[in-house]
């Protein structure tokens, strides 16, 4: 009679744990934590340790994205400049281009300096609180900078391409985003419109007021 071996044994299956976050998401969600905290209870409270908690990660994580408070706060405002950033590395063909794709790229800035939690931040700025001037600080460098810097830099590769008046790129950017912009985050922030008001017609009106300062000679 022929021995044969017994079944090998079968191996238990091995746990899995809970699959890891794309990073991108990790700093998604500690970024909007910043901003929930931030306006719910201020700048003071939104600490290191209470992100993470809201967030629902280590500490050591956000460490990975920030190293304190303030370029926590000025990380989770560029965010709103990160949203539209990519539309202004589009550029015109020709002439004719130039307004609609400005058109475009205003309606991607509205988007996330419009949005409810931009206009609840702005609301807060307009009062006194332990921590504002680094707030402030972090919505001027992160936010309107860097929004008014994109886009002077969008103007001047339109110049350079002859597409566009000649002109000084950066008080043109600041020029069209006050008009553009600035204006409908006032009505907003005061109650004057809805948060979710369309600016459509406002960015026509604007563009047809400026059509003739911005056309190459």
């Amino acid at each position: 009679m022929i021995a044969t071996a017994p079944p090998d044994p079968i191996a238990s299956p091995r746990r899995r744990g809970r699959p890891a976050r794309p990073e991108a998401d990790v700093r998604h969600a500690v970024l909007q934590a910043t901003l929930d905290l931030l306006l719910a209870q201020g700048y003071e409270a939104t600490t290191i340790e209470a992100v993470a908690a809201h967030a629902g990660v280590a500490k050591k994580t956000v460490y990975r994205h920030a190293g304190n408070r303030d370029e926590l706060v000025g990380l989770a405002v560029r965010e709103w400049t990160d949203g539209f950033a990519p539309q202004l590395q589009r550029d015109a063909r020709h002439a004719e281009d130039v307004l609609p794709l400005l058109h475009d790229i205003l309606q991607a800035v509205c988007a996330q300096a419009l949005s409810a939690q931009a206009v609840r931040v702005f609301r807060l700025l307009t009062t006194d609180f332990p921590g504002k001037d680094a707030l402030l600080r972090a919505y001027l460098d992160n936010g309107i900078g860097r929004g008014r810097a994109l886009l002077a830099d969008w103007l001047a590769r339109q110049q350079q391409r002859g597409l566009l008046r000649a002109g000084d790129p950066e008080r043109m950017a600041r020029l069209v985003l006050s008009m553009a912009v600035a204006e409908p985050l006032r009505e907003r922030a005061i109650g004057v419109v809805a948060e979710d008001a369309s600016v459509d017609a406002h960015l026509r009106d604007c563009l047809q007021l400026m059509e003739p300062m911005l056309q190459a000679a």
